[in-house]
């Protein structure tokens, strides 16, 4: 019974909690808005799905950005919008959930991935895709290293078929990993999505706060906006949540929702890394120096235990300035004796760390 009379007790509380929100979903990371902020980004890509709906002839794409800033979204929205209004199929994938290009292919098709080739695959793709297709897919760095060359780029880009073909990263290294031949088939442009601004946070904040609340104050909005814009690397993601929190838990100050959304997306940001992302992490945590040189060596000794080759300094310096584009770490450059050395700061609780790290590789 005590079980049953808390549940109530919540009900009751949640019902309370959640009178100024009108509409739950807006506050979903997958809403798509009738007419999200339209943006140079957006600008360039539809230029470019309307000359390769006119010409035919495909131009690749490598759209890069930080987690946040509205890579995804956009495509989503140019799907529905082009999928209406051109002539051009627009198809969508996101790759952490189909890591290989055999599966890729087998979604798009609708097949189930066992019992056919990779050959069989495309040829039924080209089949169905005829016409002027564009293929974008999402989180392409989390494709599968048993698929390192990423066979999808090169069939697609050597296709007889007109297929133009978007990828979406968030890590700015993604298009020195593919191998020559692929490169020199595809040989995209990339389109880099920049950080929001505070007063385009503030539009989108607002954009949610009509169609999802009851009442809502201009003012909680700027703070929010501001505070996202300033620690956050303008994720957001942490701004619309900032905001459901501010609505739906209002014994809590705007200060204490903003820090519980912006762990909560850590959380997840850090989960989501590759195992040699989180070795970096680790390495940066355990090294007793916050000198990028040491944790270098930190970094190698780890590497040394699993059996794994390092990166070269280079390669690892690289991920660390896409770990500071995620807002995970700071590089901040200090003056030694007579040159500048860089030092490195984690921007979250170290045993969020711990214990994701723990459960990848002590478990």
């Amino acid at each position: 019974m005590k079980h049953i009379r808390f549940l109530h007790e919540e009900r009751n509380r949640s019902a309370t909690q959640s009178g100024p929100v009108r509409d739950f979903s807006v506050f979903d990371f997958n809403y798509i808005p009738d007419e999200p902020i339209l943006r140079e980004e957006g600008r360039h890509l539809v230029r470019e799905f309307v000359r390769f709906e006119t010409t035919g002839i495909p131009t690749h794409h490598a759209v890069l950005g930080a987690k946040g800033s509205g890579k995804t979204l956009t495509l989503w929205y140019l799907q529905r919008i082009m999928n209406a209004e051109t002539k051009l199929n627009v198809i969508y994938v996101n790759c952490r959930e189909y890591n290989t290009s055999f599966k890729i292919f087998a979604h798009f098709v609708h097949v189930r991935p066992r019992g056919v080739s990779m050959g069989e695959l495309y040829r039924t793709f080209c089949q169905k895709y005829r016409g002027r297709t564009v293929v974008v897919l999402d989180e392409i760095d989390l494709m599968s290293p048993k698929d390192k060359r990423r066979d999808i780029l090169y069939f697609l880009s050597r296709s007889e078929n007109p297929y133009m073909v978007i990828m979406l990263s968030n890590n700015y290294r993604v298009l020195h990993d593919l191998d020559d031949s692929t490169r020199s088939s595809l040989q995209p442009k990339t389109i880099c999505f920049k950080h929001y601004d505070a007063q385009q946070l503030h539009s989108i904040l607002r954009d949610r706060a009509q169609r999802g609340l009851h009442r809502y104050e201009e003012p909680m909005l700027s703070k929010i906006a501001a505070m996202t814009a300033k620690k956050t690397n303008s994720d957001a993601r942490v701004a619309i949540k900032t905001l459901f929190y501010g609505m739906t838990e209002p014994q809590q100050d705007i200060e204490t929702c903003f820090e519980q959304a912006r762990q909560e997306i850590i959380v997840e940001m850090i989960d989501n890394l590759s195992d040699p992302l989180l070795v970096i992490l680790q390495a940066i945590a355990t090294s007793g120096s916050d000198f990028a040189k040491q944790t270098y060596q930190r970094y190698r000794k780890i590497c040394a235990g699993f059996g794994e080759r390092p990166f070269s300094y280079v390669h690892y310096y690289a991920n660390l300035s896409y770990l500071q584009s995620m807002g995970l770490i700071v590089l901040i450059a200090t003056k030694v004796a007579c040159t500048y050395a860089n030092r490195l700061m984690l921007t979250f609780d170290e045993s969020v760390l711990a214990t994701i790290y723990r459960l990848r590789f002590d478990s």
